[in-house]
């Protein structure tokens, strides 16, 4: 990674990065960008310029020093008020200002001051991930065109990211040497440097089979040399296929099979992997962790989300639920987690025809109820 033209203390913090906490390329760079931000920010402020006129390289251990926790503050409600950033973006931004003035006051020394120690994170917003149905993702493994060259490519592409749950990064990362002899278990390189073993299912290997038939067809396509012979996913330029290609690609078959406006993306595909896996294929929550390469437990929870439905049928199923769901014979079966969305109006209809058939069976007496009326 080229750190040249840079400040000394942007040098040194991303060299220790980068040779000593073994971060990868890519790692480094968001941290340079967030550094980068967030100086030229605090120098257009206080220079009344643009931030794209100001220059980092006035960043010396001086300037440093002298940034308060003000203007730390300052930068985040910029972020949130005039970029619209998430909180989550916004907590990582401030993780690295609080990384770079810990590294500078506590191993290099060349700073004193440190204006994030103290400085609150932006509280996040803990949503349950977008994922798609079993029939939606059947649906878009069918939507592929059979008579284009580049559909066993694309095909094995979105089948990886189903059955498998990598990242974007990691899937255009693969390579033909990370994968054994018998097209079974393959090296994914995930985030921060680290590696893990990932095993292709049947209908995987199946699918690889095909696509490496055609993969020198496809990388030659447009009379170019294939640049990368080690890619496992080539575009038709010969080079290592891109994210942006990826993402455009997975765009576009959900647009062909009709799911262009659900909200569905890449990293939907990792997420529907995920909560399958789960849900049906009975993978335990420390095998998920391992699968998808996460560092906390923390992070791999929040695909325990449709299981808490069957959290819902058990309590519902309980034997004291008597005169309600269990005795009147309404006992709940698992429904294999395939549940159908609903809107605002699918929730007020459902809820108003249960209390109409309440009313009717007189399973519960809204206006002559007495078990309210005991003293506990």
């Amino acid at each position: 990674m080229d750190l040249n033209g840079l400040p000394d203390l942007f040098v040194s913090f991303l060299s220790y990065k980068l040779n000593i906490q073994g971060c990868s390329p890519l790692t480094v760079k968001e941290y340079l960008i967030d550094l980068r931000c967030f100086f030229r920010h605090v120098i257009s402020e206080r220079e009344k310029i643009p931030e794209k006129s100001a220059d980092i390289m006035k960043v010396t251990p001086e300037f440093a020093d002298s940034v308060t926790v003000d203007e730390v503050y300052k930068y985040l409600l910029y972020l949130a008020a005039a970029t619209q950033k998430k909180p989550t973006t916004r907590s990582r931004k401030l993780s690295t200002i609080r990384a770079f003035y810990k590294f500078h006051t506590a191993k290099s020394h060349m700073l004193k001051n440190n204006p994030a120690i103290d400085v609150d994170p932006p509280k996040k917003q803990q949503k349950l991930p977008i994922v798609m149905t079993f029939e939606e993702a059947r649906a878009l493994l069918s939507s592929f065109d059979k008579s284009d060259l580049c559909y066993r490519r694309n095909y094995v592409i979105v089948l990886i990211f189903l059955n498998c749950g990598i990242r974007l990064s990691e899937l255009v990362g693969l390579n033909i040497s990370d994968i054994d002899s018998n097209l079974e278990r393959f090296t994914v390189h995930g985030k921060g440097g680290k590696d893990r073993a990932l095993y292709f299912n049947s209908a995987c290997r199946e699918a690889l089979l095909e696509y490496l038939l055609v993969r020198q067809q496809i990388g030659t396509l447009h009379g170019h040399a294939i640049k990368d012979s080690d890619a496992l996913f080539l575009s038709t330029n010969g080079k290592r296929i891109s994210p942006k290609t990826v993402q455009w690609m997975v765009k576009r078959q959900f647009e062909l099979c009709g799911l262009g406006n659900r909200g569905y993306s890449v990293h939907k595909l990792r997420h529907t992997a995920a909560t399958l896996m789960y849900n049906e294929g009975g993978v335990d929550i420390m095998m998920l962790k391992e699968i998808l390469g996460h560092s906390q437990l923390s992070t791999t929870q929040i695909y325990t989300h449709v299981e808490r439905e069957n959290m819902r049928i058990a309590l519902e199923n309980n034997p004291l639920n008597e005169g309600h769901g269990h005795r009147s014979g309404r006992q709940i079966k698992r429904s294999g987690a395939k549940f159908k969305r609903m809107d605002v109006r699918d929730i007020e209809k459902l809820i108003m025809d249960e209390y109409r058939r309440i009313k009717t069976e007189g399973v519960f007496d809204f206006g002559n109820n007495k078990s309210f009326n005991h003293s506990v």
